[in-house]
């Protein structure tokens, strides 16, 4: 317990916002980033070319920071690359995204350049030492030529190359409230950069609230490791949203996709392996509360608009998640005479689609195959083939976009946590969404008017305790503590300044955000209410231009 605890409060002194800053200085960043460096939100950073976090180092980026890629053409391609032993900590807020763009973006105008403009820079590729199911183990990043060492991923656990011992815990750092935008620049032959691309990463890096727009290529792809993620937006990307190969076996949650009505492929394209295509482990990655929306049953949209596609051995299972609105079908299992595919995957039990809610698919059908179709309409699936009725579907800045389950929607209940372990927060509702749309203000689809503003969280009032100003900052102990379901939390700030106050649970997961936003010096009491959580302990954090403080509080039902 007491490790734990101490992990938490180090996991705490990495959560500091910065000033709210409007960013002045256009600041070229170095190709090779050893030792410590932090990229401070007064600053734009400029990536000209491939810069990569060396073996060692780590980058911090505060929040609010602004960093865009030069449109450097092929092998030159302008990306961020964190390699293998380097860290990321890259913490937005709510209020304060960290937006990766391209040079020509002005970030102030989310009108200034067109809705179908990609390929403009790179993208994120991170690098980690988790296990793949490819031979030898490790292996060339998509997006980095094969001749730069840096770009390997992976580990060598037979112990003949690198020596790189196999990590599925690996930690590659925070990634969090990051908005990626107008990426996928083409290195050559075909091979474009993904919005963010995880290579071999572990479970041990923290990877949520992170958008990719207008991606040429992938919006996500994980190649092996097992890094798990939350809260995720793959959205008018021009290939696949949601890809993975290689023997990836993280978890996932709050995953929302919505493809472009004339261009994209699949909103998942899930492969096993390749090199061999058996490899193992076999990926068998879990997915709970996806929403996944297509090009439009009656789109333009002639490429592969499927929700789902499963070959090469692929795993995977989803839970809990809504496919809707594609102009193809739903899902395709892949079915080889030889045996070794994702049928057999399924048939073994590392193949799972239960829960879930089926919409509308062009061809007016959800599976290809009457096998498949038998597999999906099953009683023992729990799947529904119903109409979601989400509130709005819409693909242009008139903010009609609404991915909630409107009133009356059978996606308002039906979910089932039964075959998930506790690191999926329970929801009773089906799809990313439930009333509160997490994905507002903070992204760029709700920034340029596309996704609506309604539903977005509203931070719990602080309620001023008197006309005394303190002289100093502090965060007291809640009380009563342990407490069931409410406490009160009290704060005192010295001088008037940004504040952010959050619960964590004993994972590292975000659970609430109490406060975010401009606070005037005072005392301050925060009411806290825990009905909907489990019993344990829970971690505050209380965050200022300054300071940063964090206490440990109990609940006990």
């Amino acid at each position: 317990m007491h490790r734990t605890l101490l992990t938490l409060a180090a996991f705490a002194l990495l959560l500091l916002a910065p000033p709210v800053a409007t960013a002045q200085n256009l600041v070229n960043a170095p190709n090779s980033i050893t030792g410590a460096v932090t990229w401070t939100a007064d600053n734009t950073y400029i990536l000209d070319g491939h810069v990569f976090v060396e073996n060692g180092a780590t980058l911090a980026i505060e929040a609010g920071t602004v960093v865009k890629g030069k449109p450097n053409p092929g092998a030159n391609a302008s990306a961020l690359i964190v390699t293998r032993g380097g860290k990321i900590y890259a913490n937005g807020t709510a209020s304060n995204p960290i937006v990766f763009t391209a040079e020509s973006d002005d970030v102030n105008d989310p009108d200034d350049l067109p809705l179908d403009a990609r390929g403009l820079w790179g993208g994120v590729i991170i690098l980690g030492k988790a296990t793949l199911n490819s031979t030898p183990g490790e292996t060339a990043i998509e997006g980095v030529p094969v001749t730069e060492g840096r770009g390997l991923y992976g580990c060598d656990p037979a112990g003949t190359g690198s020596k790189i011992a196999c990590d599925d815990k690996d930690d590659s750092g925070v990634f969090r409230y990051v908005s990626i935008r107008y990426g996928g620049s083409d290195i050559g032959s075909g091979n474009e950069i993904n919005g963010l691309t995880m290579g071999g990463v572990g479970s041990g890096t923290t990877i949520e609230y992170v958008e990719v727009f207008n991606n040429k290529d992938d919006g996500f792809e994980w190649f092996g490791g097992t890094a798990n993620t939350r809260y995720l937006i793959s959205a008018f990307n021009g290939d696949d949203a949601m890809d993975y190969d290689e023997g990836f076996r993280g978890k996932g949650q709050f995953w929302f996709v919505v493809q472009a009505a004339d261009i994209g492929d699949r909103a998942g394209e899930h492969d096993g392996g390749t090199e061999p295509e058996d490899g193992k482990p076999y990926a068998v990655p879990v997915i709970s509360n996806a929403t996944y929306i297509g090009s439009g049953a009656n789109s333009t949209n002639d490429e592969n608009d499927d929700a789902l596609e499963m070959r090469d051995n692929a795993g995977g299972k989803y839970y809990n998640s809504i496919f809707h609105d594609f102009h193809g079908g739903a899902v395709d299992i892949e079915d080889l005479d030889s045996g070794e595919d994702s049928r057999a995957r399924l048939e073994a039990g590392d193949l799972v689609l239960a829960y879930n809610i089926f919409g509308s698919f062009g061809n007016d059908d959800i599976a290809g195959s009457d096998w498949e179709r038998a597999y999906l309409k099953a009683a023992a699936q729990g799947n529904r083939i119903v109409d979601p009725m989400l509130r709005g579907i819409s693909r242009t800045n008139d903010g009609g976009l609404d991915p909630r389950p409107a009133q009356g929607s059978p996606a308002r209940s039906g979910a089932n946590h039964d075959a998930l372990d506790d690191w999926f927060l329970p929801t009773g509702y089906v799809g990313a969404f439930g009333d509160v749309n997490w994905a507002a203000n903070w992204s760029f689809i709700s920034k340029a008017g596309i996704l609506t503003s309604a539903g977005a969280p509203e931070p719990t009032s602080a309620e001023p305790l008197g006309d005394e100003i303190p002289s100093a900052f502090a965060l007291g102990q809640n009380y009563p503590n342990p407490f069931n379901p409410s406490t009160t939390i009290e704060f005192s700030l010295e001088t008037a300044q940004n504040v952010t106050l959050s619960v964590y649970d004993m994972l590292g997961r975000q659970v609430r955000t109490l406060i975010d936003g401009v606070q005037a010096a005072g005392q301050y009491r925060v009411s806290f209410d825990g009905a909907d959580l489990a019993s344990g302990a829970y971690l505050y954090v209380l965050r200022t231009e300054r300071h940063v403080a964090a206490k440990t509080m109990s609940l006990l039902k």
